[in-house]
């Protein structure tokens, strides 16, 4: 099944120096499984693509229901330092909501997510 980011969880992100962070929360506690499994860096890091000229490191925070993600090299140098648009990352977390999901029909309805509806 198709899983829109968009439609299981919530995003914030921002600045630390050249790199953005970004934290991904589940809408639902039961939807937290959806995104440990299968948010995972590689899938951020193609996402991002060259946009980003570093890593992409993963950090699960199951008490909050959220994954953190540091991409680093993504912001030109920093707030102070770069030309770009976004400096301070700020649209990182919209951005990475866009990603869609392949999760297993069996686990995408045993946790009730919303199926994705055709672009």
């Amino acid at each position: 099944m198709h899983v829109r980011l968009l439609d299981i969880a919530h995003a914030r992100s921002g600045d630390k120096g050249d790199t953005a962070n970004v934290g991904v929360i589940a809408l639902k506690r039961e939807w937290y499984p959806i995104l440990d499994q299968y948010l995972t860096a590689e899938l951020v890091a193609k996402h991002y693509g060259t946009q980003l000229t570093g890593r992409v490191e993963r950090f699960e925070l199951p008490n909050l229901g959220a994954v953190n993600f540091l991409l680093h090299g993504a912001l030109d140098g920093g707030g102070t330092l770069s030309l770009q648009t976004d400096a301070q990352g700020k649209v990182y977390s919209t951005s990475v909501l866009r990603l869609v999901l392949d999760v297993p029909d069996d686990v995408a309805m045993a946790a009730g997510v919303p199926m994705a509806r055709p672009a």
